[in-house]
């Protein structure tokens, strides 16, 4: 799936209208941008405490890569309003339906070849802030596809109310994780399940480090 150059300047120039809001009107930060791979496909995998995210986290990466797309997948109730699907889909945003979803699978493992794609390996928000546990389907992915995973922390945005002014937040990008042990083991469900708690290990490091960590348990 590629997008056109209209496409790319639409999402560049939405972005920076939500930055404005974000970190203008606001106080969104972000961290270690550069850990985000120049090229190849990419995955940003994310913990899940905001509706915000899904608009402020591709903020975070096109302020640093303009132009550049970040695809999302997306619960299929978005699309359900013809205005709504319409705008979401402009913004990389492709439906996915509860359960196994053969086509969204299918979109999102040809994005990963050598597109940015962002991802919530929980599955559903937190709004405590509580770091859950990541769905063993995204350690499939990763096995399958072996993009770049960019770990992701978002701190503060379950506390924003809109509109609001001055209000605190911050997105921490990590190193990309290294899986070869991993990918030269079996493509069983243990293995999968390894890699995606890899992720949430990486993505509880960067909260720790921040003094933003909850966890359930």
């Amino acid at each position: 799936m590629k997008a056109s150059f209209i496409r790319r300047f639409w999402i560049t120039f939405s972005a920076y209208v939500i930055g404005f809001y974000a970190s203008i009107l606001n106080r969104f930060r972000t961290k270690g941008a550069e850990n985000i791979p120049i090229t190849g496909g990419v995955l940003l995998a994310s913990n899940h405490i905001s509706a915000y995210e899904t608009i402020f986290l591709p903020w975070a990466v096109i302020r640093k890569f303009p132009f550049r797309m970040v695809w999302a997948p997306a619960k299929e109730e978005l699309f359900v309003n013809r205005f709504s699907g319409w705008l979401y889909a402009t913004w990389g945003a492709f439906p996915v339906k509860r359960g196994r979803d053969v086509r969204s699978g299918k979109i999102l493992n040809n994005l990963l070849q050598d597109q940015r794609v962002m991802l919530f390996p929980e599955g559903t928000r937190h709004k405590d802030g509580v770091l859950g546990k990541g769905n063993r389907g995204v350690g499939k992915i990763i096995y399958d596809t072996r993009p770049a995973v960019v770990p992701t922390a978002l701190i503060g945005l379950n506390r924003w109310k809109f509109p609001g002014f001055g209000q605190e937040g911050l997105v921490v990008f990590g190193p990309p994780l290294d899986f070869s042990d991993l990918y030269a083991c079996e493509d069983v469900k243990e293995t999968h399940q390894l890699i995606v708690e890899r992720v949430m290990a990486a993505i509880a490091d960067l909260l720790r480090s921040e003094g933003a960590y909850v966890n359930e348990d």
